[in-house]
């Protein structure tokens, strides 16, 4: 049981990554500083929206239209690191019991 919960947890902060991955690089396109016609950067774009944009789209469609600020990444992100916290306070020491 311990190391299903590791591997959650595990999967939880490499999704943290990957959203603050996509972040950097929506702004980054945002303001021009990288070229979204490069083939590189359009794979690396197309495969974070393909891992990101399931999750989020369903945020973006709860949350009040703020203009350009996009605020989904960081409720996605407060609410990965409130589920860690419940798997590590919670759920790791009921685990360690059993």
């Amino acid at each position: 049981m311990r190391a299903i919960l590791d591997l959650i947890l595990l999967v939880l902060q490499l999704y943290s990554w990957v959203i603050i991955a996509m972040a950097i690089l929506s702004w980054l396109v945002a303001f021009g500083v990288i070229n979204i016609r490069n083939d590189f950067v359009r794979s690396v774009w197309n495969t974070l929206l393909a891992v990101t944009e399931p999750i989020l789209m369903p945020i973006r469609r709860r949350l009040p239209n703020l203009g350009g600020l996009d605020l989904s990444p960081i409720i996605l992100l407060l609410f990965i690191f409130f589920l860690e916290r419940v798997i590590i306070y919670y759920i790791y020491p009921a685990a360690m019991g059993l």
